[in-house]
């Protein structure tokens, strides 16, 4: 995130003027930095001053007969022009090595997905560095529209025209109930049987806003009792009675994190199923090494 406008900030000392400061910080010796700079000495001289002048502090004292010292203030100039430099050269030239290759993943449905599938793919990219990250929507929307992730696995709600998709399978949502639960022995249930039970949904906007979307097909208002931050807190409340949770993410337990049972059953209302699928930027410049990895994920 930058600090500053472009349009409200200007910079008035330029990239060779820092590299000046540099040259001289490294040999000590204003000669000396001007021989390696191939630039005059009084040039050399005079473009330091107006970089500081600029700063409005001295980076070094310069003293005649005597040698250059760095100020406590233009060591600290000194430090960030030196990395200023070996950015600009990174953007010019290229970094030395290739960035991993970030496979991001809705973080419910991690533990299924990112682990097994970072592994399948380093077996077949044994020369490409991967790495994993887990995110909600809102935030792995922005990783890959930014490029800090390539392809992420997640449901696809909240991914605009912005990004491209594959479809990895579909499945179907869980209603988490307690043992008592008037529902909790049928081998499963439909949307309409829900209606008149409290809910417990996640606090994740969008994830609350698909499973509102899904009442209203059917024209009733949703009783929402709690909002869980997390799966486990929403099967925890489940399991106490709080109400029904609903989930298309449901591990393979039916212990509680507290050590409450619990009984999943099956949503079996069809416009209740969902896609996980892969997402991309629709901006990403065509790599077929890329596409390579795309086809070994679906």
């Amino acid at each position: 995130m930058f600090k500053y406008s472009i349009i409200s900030f200007m910079l008035y000392n330029t990239l060779r003027q820092y590299e000046y400061i540099v040259a001289v910080a490294k040999t000590g010796s204003l000669t000396d930095a001007a021989a390696l700079l191939h630039v005059s000495q009084p040039s050399l001289s005079v473009a330091i001053t107006r970089v500081e002048q600029k700063l409005g502090q001295p980076v070094f004292v310069r003293r005649k007969g005597a040698a250059i010292q760095i100020t406590p203030f233009g060591h600290h100039i000194v430090d960030k022009a030196r990395n200023l430099l070996e950015l600009a050269a990174e953007i010019e030239l290229g970094p030395d090595e290739a960035p991993p290759f970030v496979l991001g993943c809705f973080e419910d449905i991690a533990p299924w997905y990112l682990v097994s599938t970072l592994e399948k793919l380093k077996v077949r990219f044994p020369l490409i560095t991967f790495q994993g990250q887990e995110g909600r929507f809102s935030n792995l929307a922005t990783d890959l529209a930014e490029g800090r992730a390539d392809i992420v696995i997640s449901y696809n709600i909240g991914f605009d025209g912005k990004f491209k998709h594959r479809k990895i399978r579909e499945i179907k949502p869980v209603a988490f109930l307690s043992i008592d639960h008037p529902l909790s022995a049928q081998p499963s249930v439909e949307i309409e049987e829900l209606i008149n039970y409290p809910l417990i949904l996640s606090t994740e906007d969008l994830s609350e806003g698909y499973i509102r979307n899904l009442f209203d097909e059917f024209r009733q208002m949703p009783n929402i009792a709690q909002r869980a931050t997390s799966l486990e807190m929403m099967r925890s409340l489940a399991a106490h009675g709080v109400g029904v949770g609903i989930s298309y993410s449901h591990p393979p337990s039916d212990i509680s994190y507290d050590g409450k049972p619990i009984v999943t059953v099956p949503i079996n209302s069809p416009q209740a199923t969902a896609d996980i699928v892969l997402l991309w930027s629709a901006l990403r410049e065509f790599d077929p090494q890329f596409n390579e990895i795309l086809d070994a994920l679906v």
